[in-house]
């Protein structure tokens, strides 16, 4: 671990987790040559900040190596080839490492802006947006085809949650500065083309599979949910749901929308039919990191007292709750939904769970401090619907 001098505006530990999730960055791909990983950031903490991303084989639930990139590792995707991992290193001279999957090296380290968080792909593969969170609040736009940044982008006060429509022509940034914005851009000129005014502190986002709906948590004292109508980029209704909403899951099938209230040890359950909240239930001690089972029977949760809740998405009720590492953060399933994955940023480990049975089947050793920042779980088709890659408070 190297020590630096402070860095600024490097989010607060625990954030991280729920906007879009978490920093295990899934891949899987029908290249037989290219393993099926889980890429996991271990930022570290102030002044000994990491500067490594293990690589876990999730077949095996064994780490394959320790990767080096820059400092203070946090978000992180995958393109939707599988080739590469896209790693934001959150310092005030912000860089992303790019992982080349096939060698696990990394092939570039590219300059971004300051203290860069979320990371978002377009589903073509061909952009990467890198939301830099720090003093001149911007989004750096990646060329994949050269892994240079081809534009850089003035949005709103402290970017952080940042999610791409199924259709790749917009993307969504949460901006959780003191105008309270959502900056949408036009992915055709990497321009923004409106700023909407949402919650107070917005930090979650996440769209709908269908892309006709953008979900922001706006994380106050009392929490909302902002839902924008992407065809006018207006907010179409303002949802009271828990203190501090911060992490945010859409079903596969867009029925229902679980927004994690760190504040209220709830999870508030939207019908996206109707724009309501139509349950809300009690689960552990701050709430953060949520996601969704691929076959949409299950929403997981992860909670501060050292417990995963599951949740059965028919009866909107918690049905198991799993001990695990100490400061469960992130949450993420491998594609086929058999296991999750849940970081531990306390005692530096991940669970994996079994989903069939909601057994913890292994624990694994990784860095000091993984967190969860930009759940990316890369799908059987282009892109990640339903998934967001922001989170902290």
């Amino acid at each position: 671990m190297a020590k630096m001098k402070p860095q600024g505006n490097i989010t607060p530990r625990r954030s991280i987790a729920a906007v879009t999730g978490l920093a295990v960055a899934w891949l899987v791909t029908p290249v037989p040559a290219i393993a099926q990983n889980a890429y996991i950031t271990n930022q570290g903490t102030y002044p000994n900040f990491s500067n490594n991303v293990t690589v876990i084989d999730t077949i095996t639930n064994k780490v394959v190596t320790t990767i080096e990139v820059g400092l203070a590792p946090s978000g992180v995707a995958v393109a939707p080839d599988g080739t590469k991992v896209y790693v934001a290193n959150e310092t005030v001279n912000g860089t992303v490492s790019v992982i080349d999957t096939a060698t696990n090296a990394v092939s570039a380290t590219i300059a971004v802006g300051n203290n860069p968080i979320g990371v978002a792909v377009k589903p073509d593969g061909r952009k990467v947006y890198v939301a830099n969170k720090g003093r001149h609040s911007t989004v750096s736009v990646i060329d994949t085809a050269t892994d240079s940044v081809s534009t850089t982008i003035d949005v709103g006060p402290a970017p952080i949650g940042v999610t791409v429509k199924p259709d790749g022509r917009k993307v969504y940034v949460a901006n959780k500065g003191r105008h309270s914005t959502v900056s949408v851009i036009d992915t055709a000129t990497d321009s923004v083309s409106t700023t909407i005014d949402v919650g107070p502190a917005p930090i979650g986002v996440a769209v709908k599979p269908d892309g006709s709906k953008v979900y922001v948590t706006n994380d106050a004292i009392n929490g909302t949910v902002s839902i924008i109508d992407t065809a006018t980029n207006a907010v179409i209704a303002t949802l009271a749901v828990g203190s501090h909403p911060v992490g945010v899951a859409v079903k596969p099938d867009g029925s229902k929308v679980y927004v994690a209230n760190r504040g209220s040890r709830t999870v508030s359950v939207i019908a996206t039919a109707t724009n309501t909240v139509v349950a809300t239930i009690d689960v552990g001690l701050a709430p953060f990191g949520v996601a969704v089972t691929p076959d949409g029977s299950k929403v997981y949760v992860t909670n501060l007292n050292n417990t995963v809740s599951v949740i059965a998405a028919a009866t909107n009720a918690v049905s198991a709750t799993i001990s695990v590492g100490n400061g469960p953060v992130g949450v993420a399933f491998t594609p086929d939904g058999s296991e999750a994955y849940v970081t531990n940023e306390f005692d530096h480990t991940v669970s994996v769970i079994a989903t069939a049975t909601n057994a913890v089947v292994a624990t694994v050793d990784v860095g000091t401090s993984p967190i969860a920042f930009g759940i990316f779980i890369r799908p059987r088709s282009a892109g990640t619907p339903g998934s967001s890659n922001s989170s902290r408070p």
